[in-house]
């Protein structure tokens, strides 16, 4: 930039031999006395070095020059002020650039410096340069910084010292010499060109503010130094830093051109705050639906509160996207569980309560319940201290009037806990690391369709994905990489699950999970799970295996297909339930296991690949179909079987059994393998009227023989005689001591064959 060149700006002031009229012994200002006609002034015609000149007698203890005319001054523009002097006689002064500052109007710019440095005569007739730099930016090189208020100057020279001394002095030169601070190939502009000044102290969000309206289209550069930002700023350039930025917690940095992790670790210097500065801006401004991390490993050391962090808004609605880059923790002790133990009052009509909760204060949301008749990944939901009563995420099953319970606060590297509602927030291609120290993310108390897709959860202590109350509706876990931190422990020993889920719509895809307690606890219904890869084996033999996935809604409207079920089982059960008597609804149905694996390797031969687990009594099955799996068994014993119900809590009712639908289904290594229809071969050798068998081996969970839907002979029926029988019998289901028996009766003695299509249900 050169304004002389670019737009034909006249910087330097008359030539003394056009006259000494323009030329004034004070500030230059219109009415102040000039050099036309003084005793102390005359032009000197043909001097041997500067040709036409000034001549002038010190009189005063500071002998000024000024030019009546008027530099114009702009902001990022820096202009060298120069002239060249020698001492003729007398006294010998020193000299420096001396100047008036003018602003808009006219006025006089105060509080800046308006001389150089001074340099002192020392010899007759040597010739001396003396010069300074003007320009707004307080700036190495610069010695009259006037910040972007300042329009205009008068400037001149100042003689200091002894009087009586005659000096002679070249016409003043004023140029452009901007491109030496800014570079005119960059195409920059830099804060410090209009005002920044870059102390760390200092407000310099106005000179921002201005640096970037003046900008229009360039590049803006924080040139070295620390600057303060009291309150929020939008830049519409591109930014780089070579400074770094001080801002309080609730002012944002709303970057619009290149809005992305790096640059905000440039402006802030440090990863932690860089990442919060960004995530700020995010949920703030709405030129960018994404931040890119950019592959940065962000090391924190401490929990990231992400609603403390935005500071300005309880809920967000709009899609937002975090991706590529990972956020591991440092070992310190600020990742500690916080444990409570309080006493608390429990009601089944308010069932989603705790109240007159003792030590209440103390209790922080997002904290795990434990305790009598607290089900599985019961989180707290709200606390309202001033009425002392917490809201679960969950009721509980069957806790006391009155009891003891425990919670724990588990620490996340990320936690939206503090927003009410959070929706459409995608984390996509995230590594988070706990290393042993830290969970990875607890959602919102309420919200929709959070998306985790190509994420790597490694090394987490407690939890993953952790949904405290319905913020995890609509919820899609895609493609991700579950790591446990304790895959060398046996499975007795574990405790950390990779997600849990209370609301309805989740679709989880096409995962991978390794030696987890549990994959996941899914509560709600209208389900989608797909194509993952759970294992949650170890290396003691046949030891214990736990749940890879436990569902918790009696009718939870899912479907569970494509999977690989590794060393571990799936529960259905009720546990979320504070009255889980059957008195109407559904009960236990909605629910299509299709297409998957189920895989052991050396299990005890009691271990079993479905496990149901009722709480309360009378509830049944009403709508299970369980076809085309594979169950298979390795280095060990055979299974017994694959299907159980967990009667610990109660049984099922099994007279009321509909619509369990088990078929085609392949068996390895298993003894008995469950059908629903199944087709059973019955046979006499000798005549008998009544064949009694018990299809036990073969009915589903438990049941009973409810329906006999077909009785074909094999060949043909024999009477005592020899004789064909061709006539029809009747049979009759729920035969036996446990009702797993059938008896085909007939009208007399017969011997021979038949096939008998039985079930365990009642089909629709």
């Amino acid at each position: 930039m050169n304004k002389v060149i670019t737009e034909g700006v006249v910087l330097s002031p008359p030539a003394f031999g056009d006259g000494l009229d323009v030329w004034s012994s004070e500030d230059g200002l219109a009415g102040d006395p000039t050099y036309d006609g003084a005793s102390n002034a005359s032009l000197i015609a043909a001097d041997a070095d500067f040709g036409t000149c000034l001549e002038l007698v010190k009189t005063q203890d500071v002998q000024k020059l000024r030019a009546l005319f008027e530099t114009p001054i702009e902001a990022g523009c820096y202009l060298r002020v120069r002239a060249r002097v020698k001492a003729i006689a007398g006294a010998l002064p020193s000299v420096r650039i001396g100047a008036w500052a003018g602003r808009s109007g006219g006025t006089h710019l105060l509080g800046v410096v308006e001389v150089g440095n001074s340099i002192q005569l020392t010899t007759y007739g040597e010739i001396v340069e003396v010069s300074a730099i003007v320009g707004s930016g307080l700036r190495t090189g610069v010695d009259l910084p006037w910040g972007r208020d300042a329009t205009f100057g008068h400037f001149g020279l100042d003689f200091t010292g002894n009087t009586g001394g005659v000096v002679r002095v070249e016409d003043i030169k004023i140029e452009d010499v901007s491109a030496a601070f800014q570079g005119d190939l960059l195409d920059v502009v830099d804060v410090r060109d209009y005002g920044a000044v870059g102390d760390g102290v200092t407000d310099d969000t106005a000179a921002f503010e201005a640096a970037d309206a003046a900008a229009n289209g360039r590049d803006l550069l924080v040139s070295e130094g620390q600057y303060f930002l009291a309150r929020t700023v939008t830049l519409a350039s591109s930014v780089s830093f070579q400074g770094t930025l001080i801002m309080p917690d609730t002012a944002i940095l709303q970057i619009t051109q290149n809005y992305k992790y790096s640059t905000y670790l440039e402006a802030f210097g440090n990863e932690t705050l860089a990442f919060k500065k960004a995530f700020q801006a995010l949920l703030n401004f709405t030129d960018h639906d994404a931040l890119d991390l950019e592959g940065y490993s962000i090391s924190l050391d401490e929990p990231i509160d992400l609603h403390a962090v935005v500071g300005n808004r309880n809920s967000f609605s709009s899609r937002r996207v975090l991706r590529n880059g990972q956020f591991q923790a440092l070992n310190n002790a600020n990742w500690t569980d916080d444990v409570v133990t309080s006493t608390a009052n429990y009601s089944a009509s308010d069932a989603t309560k705790l109240t007159n909760v003792s030590n209440i204060a103390s209790i922080a949301v997002g904290s795990l319940v434990e305790g009598f008749g607290v089900g599985t990944e019961i989180y707290v939901r709200a606390v309202d201290v001033g009425t002392n009563t917490i809201t679960l995420s969950n009721p509980l099953w069957g806790a006391n009037t009155s009891q003891s319970y425990t919670f724990t606060r588990f620490k996340y590297l990320l936690d939206f806990s503090g927003f009410t509602f959070i929706s459409r927030f995608t984390f996509d291609n995230i590594d988070f690391n706990g290393k042993g120290f830290a969970s990875a993310v607890m959602i919102s108390p309420n919200g929709l369709i959070y998306h985790f897709k190509d994420c790597f959860f490694s090394n987490n202590k407690d939890r993953c994905i952790t949904s405290i109350g319905r913020g995890c509706a609509g919820m899609l876990i895609d493609r991700c990489q579950f790591l446990s931190n304790e895959q060398p422990l046996d499975v007795a020993d574990r405790k950390s699950i990779a997600f849990n889920a209370n609301g309805n719509d989740i679709k989880c895809r096409d995962n991978r999970a390794v030696r987890y307690k549990h994959f996941g606890v899914i509560g709600g219904t209208g389900n989608i799970v797909t194509g993952n890869h759970f294992f949650q084996g170890d290396n003691a033999g046949d030891g214990e295996r736990t749940a890879g996935l436990i569902f918790t809604a009696v009718n939870c409207k899912t479907t569970f297909n494509g999977n690989y079920v590794d060393n571990c089982f799936i529960e259905w059960t009720n546990e979320h339930d504070a009255t889980p008597d059957f008195t109407a609804g559904f009960s236990f149905g909605s629910f299509t296991i299709t297409g998957n694996i189920f895989f052991s390797s050396g299990s005890a031969n009691w271990f079993r690949f479905i496990h149901i687990k009722p709480f309360g009594t009378g509830q049944f099955i009403n709508g299970f179909t369980i076809t085309d799996n594979l169950f298979k068994a390795i280095s060990g014993p055979s299974l017994d079987r694959v299907d159980i119900v967990n009667t610990t809590h109660a049984d099922l009712n099994h007279t009321r059994t509909r619509n369990l639908t088990v078929t085609g289904n392949t068996y390895h290594s298993v003894n008995e393998r469950m059908e629903n229809p199944a087709i059973v071969s019955v046979s006499r050798s000798s005549p008998n009227q009544s064949w009694a068998n018990d299809v036990s081996e073969h009915l589903p969970f438990g049941g009973r023989t409810k329906t006999i839907t077909a009785i074909v002979p094999e060949g043909q029926v024999l009477d005592a005689a020899n004789r064909g029988v061709f006539e029809q019998p009747y049979a009759s289901v729920g035969q036996g001591s446990n009702g797993t028996e059938f008896n085909v009766t007939w009208s007399k003695p017969v011997k021979g064959r038949v096939q008998v299509t039985v079930r365990s249900d009642t089909p629709n």
